[in-house]
């Protein structure tokens, strides 16, 4: 069951925004509205928007004060919001990644696994045999936020933080996974561990991942992580399909 609206609520966000809502907490349905109503809003060029950024169930739109006013943004939202969507749900990118769920890489996998009611193995298998969407990039840079896995995953956080967690790590709870941006604490536990990273910021393209993109994670071996991790010719073993 979930809480999606019927009506999406359109409010006023800080002096040059508005934030399109398409429910009170996440689902994949919200989810998917919110991504396809970004697609929508980006390809009706609206005068004077700056900005149209999606997050896990609602879409900001930024514009400039000096070349249009909320008014004119808010209908302009209106006449979009009652227009049928021709936009794809599908993915347009499928991202392929190596991880390693090894004790060693996976340290707190045991402990999810119990949590979400299944042995170790049949959590990779989980894990490992379903696509995920990226659906919302945020925290960090680059960082994804990734799902939704089946209800059972819907794990809680922890109580305490772990201290340091390195980057490329694999995290779980709430039904999500999140590649770890960069070194740093979290509530979240750690199931598994990649090469990947998820910002890049000395290239063209700093955000690998983009709203919408599609995710298969793929378990590897102690030593084929090891290999994967050593060498500097791919990000992480990744392979991006362009899937339309």
């Amino acid at each position: 069951m979930t809480d999606t609206l019927q009506d999406p609520e359109i409010c006023p966000l800080g002096v040059d925004g508005v934030l399109v809502r398409f429910a009170q907490s996440l689902s994949d349905t919200a989810n998917a509205r919110a991504l396809n109503f970004r697609d929508q809003a980006e390809a009706a060029a609206i005068t004077g928007v700056t900005e149209v950024a999606s997050s896990l169930v609602s879409v900001r739109i930024g514009f400039d004060p000096s070349a249009t006013d909320r008014k004119t943004v808010t209908a302009a939202i209106r006449l979009l919001l009652s227009e049928p969507s021709s936009g794809d749900a599908t993915a347009r990118r499928l991202w392929h990644i190596p991880a390693c769920f090894s004790a060693d890489h996976a340290p707190q996998l045991t402990e999810a696994a119990e949590l979400a009611g299944c042995r170790v193995d049949d959590a990779i298998t989980q894990i490992t045999s379903q696509q995920v969407r990226v659906i919302a990039i945020g925290f960090a840079p680059g960082q994804p936020y990734l799902g939704l896995l089946p209800e059972h995953w819907n794990i809680p956080r922890q109580s305490a933080l772990t201290d340091m967690l390195p980057r490329g790590a694999l995290i779980c709870a709430v039904r999500q996974l999140i590649i770890w941006a960069a070194e740093a604490p979290t509530g979240w536990r750690h199931i598994g561990q990649t090469a990947f990273r998820v910002y890049l910021p000395d290239t063209d393209r700093p955000f690998a991942f983009q709203p919408g993109d599609a995710v298969q994670f793929a378990a590897v071996s102690d030593t084929d992580f090891a290999a994967i991790r050593n060498d500097p010719a791919t990000n992480g073993g990744a392979r991006c399909e362009v899937l339309r």
